[in-house]
């Protein structure tokens, strides 16, 4: 009867040892980290012009075809002798095409320029930083961004933050599914380890839940 006892108790044993296993086999995993400073600083992706984006067009030679617009929430833009433009999704270089070969119906080889002067991007472009924060906001994506340039722009953690909880969402656009990753925010901003920092992406959502205590 006692071998009995000691096989179940084992057996128990066996059986909680794979389910810790298990619970660490499925957390999520956890970037890479990156320098505070990136080695070669380079362009990111070319910019697409987002809903309510600043723009200047320029039409050389013909100032009065030129405007300063606010791209609408609908994604579109009206300009002198351009009615209803879709602007949202293209870079400046494509809509001043679009706007040339509009324009080319009433002059001679229009050439056009677009200026973004302020930016808001689209949110395939922006980084989104959400929960126990002191500003929750949406940040337009910058080359070379890091998770401390994100917790910087929106003042850090709050006083209830389980920083070391929190999660980056990243959606993968070559297979087209979504990857959930740890983030250690407590270790970076309050202890100064910088292996916690990582690398951003364009469209990368940070979500940091509150404390439990």
């Amino acid at each position: 009867m006692r071998t009995k006892s000691v096989i179940r108790i084992l057996a128990a044993m066996v059986m909680a040892s794979l389910a810790l296993a298990g619970c660490a086999t499925t957390s999520s995993p956890q970037l890479a980290p990156a320098t505070f400073v990136a080695m070669q600083e380079g362009p990111g992706e070319e910019y697409v012009i987002g809903p309510l984006d600043e723009l200047t067009i320029h039409v050389w030679r013909n100032d009065e075809l030129g405007a300063e617009v606010q791209v609408r929430p609908d994604g579109r833009i009206t300009t002198p002798l351009v009615s209803d433009m879709p602007a949202v999704g293209k870079t400046p270089t494509m809509l001043a095409e679009d706007i040339r070969l509009q324009l080319s119906q009433y002059i001679s080889d229009p050439l056009v320029t677009v200026i973004v002067n302020k930016f808001a991007g689209t949110f395939s472009q922006q980084v989104r930083v959400v929960g126990a924060t002191e500003q929750p906001a949406s940040l337009p994506y910058r080359a070379n961004m890091t998770l401390l340039d994100a917790m910087i722009a929106v003042g850090g953690l709050s006083e209830y933050a389980s920083g070391n909880r929190a999660k980056l969402i990243r959606f993968d656009r070559t297979t087209g599914s979504q990857q959930e990753y740890s983030l250690r925010l407590a270790d970076l901003l309050r202890r100064g380890d910088s292996e916690a920092n990582v690398m951003l992406m364009p469209g990368d959502v940070i979500i940091i839940p509150e404390s439990m205590f």
